[in-house]
């Protein structure tokens, strides 16, 4: 593989490692309501568990609650009782053909665990990001070994990597110092 297709590889795999960060630091609640943070909850269909966003409209009523709204009629008690049963701690109430889903306060305790808990996705995010350097720098002195290029380009190559590597734990660095700014803001 020549090495600059090698740098393009890692750089589109370290931004597809951030993006699934991204995704796994919206499903951490914050003290605000947030519609993505019913994503994980399934609810019985038919015989076949799908996710809320499929059978209901989700979305936010204010900053504290959001509000699920069934498609069909049936759908609701199946779907207040897959919230109320997700490991989330959340409790809806139905009004009519409306679910409505408040967001607890967060007590202090409860805030620095989800901290921790960011702060450990992030590390797992970092560590995903030197892998795949990892990998890429061995695929570069394969190159070399392979007399596809010289070891001039390998050190060029290693310090590309590298710079683009720490973009990238930078930024996880910043998307981690965020969500915590977030946990914690009462």
């Amino acid at each position: 593989m020549p090495i600059a297709e090698i740098k393009i590889t890692v750089e589109t795999k370290m931004d597809q490692s951030i993006a699934a960060f991204k995704n796994n630091l919206t499903k951490i609640r914050t003290g605000r309501a947030n519609p993505a943070l019913l994503d994980t909850v399934q609810v019985d269909y038919y015989g076949s568990l799908v996710p809320i966003s499929q059978v209901a409209n989700v979305s936010l009523l204010d900053s504290r609650t959001v509000s699920v709204q069934p498609w069909e009629k049936g759908m609701g008690v199946k779907i207040e009782k897959a919230i109320r049963e997700s490991d989330l701690g959340l409790n809806p109430s139905s009004m009519g053909d409306l679910i409505r889903v408040p967001m607890p306060a967060m007590s202090e305790e409860r805030r620095k665990e989800l901290t921790k808990l960011v702060r450990n996705e992030g590390e797992n995010a970092k560590i995903a990001v030197r892998n795949l350097r990892r990998d890429a720098n061995d695929a570069v002195k394969k190159a070399v070994k392979d007399k596809l290029a010289s070891e001039d380009d390998q050190k060029r190559s290693e310090s590309d990597i590298q710079k683009v590597t720490d973009r990238h734990i930078i930024e996880i660095d910043h998307l981690v110092a965020s969500k915590e700014q977030d946990i914690m803001a009462v």
